[in-house]
């Protein structure tokens, strides 16, 4: 096993350099025949509160999308059995990372959410996936009104397979892991081939949809501009409806 553990204090925000760093981790682990599973944790604060929202000025936004998603195709494309250990704060690209995990332990008091409809956005990952998740309905409640929910909610929703008090999330994690390594290293590997192959055909190509409205459609609108701004400079959002 090996743990990826997200130190960007207070709230794991994820940066660019965040972003270069985890998938680099990711790439050198899968490289590595010892490993058969891999567990992202945050802090208890905090698995993290999302991608800086400082790189989505038009400057950076392109960058920031290709570094990002570049994750989650080496996290669906990996032989690797992804576990996220979930306490405070999972939102946004946060929860994006967690809920593209094999599998997910929750605590009952984390906060999960997607609130980038609030600044006019959306998260590109979640519009490609989250629905093969939870269901049409509940992704377009939590995407369309960007409304946070509770663990114990999130796991009601199968974005997480368990949720278990704040102090039980690592002895589950634990529990999770133990009973993975003594499986075949090789079976894990090729049975999660064959469980996400169709899923992964279509995501690459949801994603790369979703990318392109992202950029050439959603970041030239006056709103998208303003909610990013008003959020920089602390201020309520003026709408302009275009």
């Amino acid at each position: 096993m090996a743990r990826v553990a997200f130190h960007h204090p207070p709230l794991n925000v994820i940066d660019i350099p965040f972003m270069e760093e985890l998938r680099a981790a990711l790439a050198e682990i899968e490289e590595r025949a010892d490993v058969s599973v891999i567990v992202l944790a945050g802090s208890e604060k905090a698995f993290s509160a999302g991608v800086d929202v400082a790189a989505h000025t038009p400057d950076k936004v392109a960058e920031m999308l290709a570094k990002f998603h570049a994750i989650f195709r080496g996290m669906v494309s990996s032989r690797k059995v992804l576990v996220a250990a979930v306490r405070g704060q999972c939102l946004g690209g946060g929860a994006e990372l967690a809920m593209m995990c094999d599998l997910v332990v929750t605590s009952e008091s984390a906060t999960w959410g997607f609130p980038e409809i609030q600044l006019a956005c959306f998260p590109p990952v979640a519009a490609t996936a989250l629905a093969a998740l939870v269901g049409q309905k509940h992704a377009a409640d939590l995407i369309l009104t960007g409304r946070t929910i509770q663990g114990v909610e999130a796991g009601f929703m199968r974005l997480a397979n368990s949720a278990v008090p704040d102090h039980q999330v690592e002895g589950k994690v634990d529990e999770l892991v133990a009973r993975l390594s003594r499986i075949s290293p090789t079976a894990l590997a090729i049975t999660k081939k064959a469980i996400y192959t169709w899923d992964a055909m279509h995501f690459d190509k949801g994603l790369a949809r979703a990318e392109k409205v992202y950029l050439e459609e959603l970041m030239k609108t006056d709103d998208a501009r303003e909610g990013i701004a008003a959020f920089l400079e602390k201020r309520e959002a003026r709408w302009r409806g275009r």
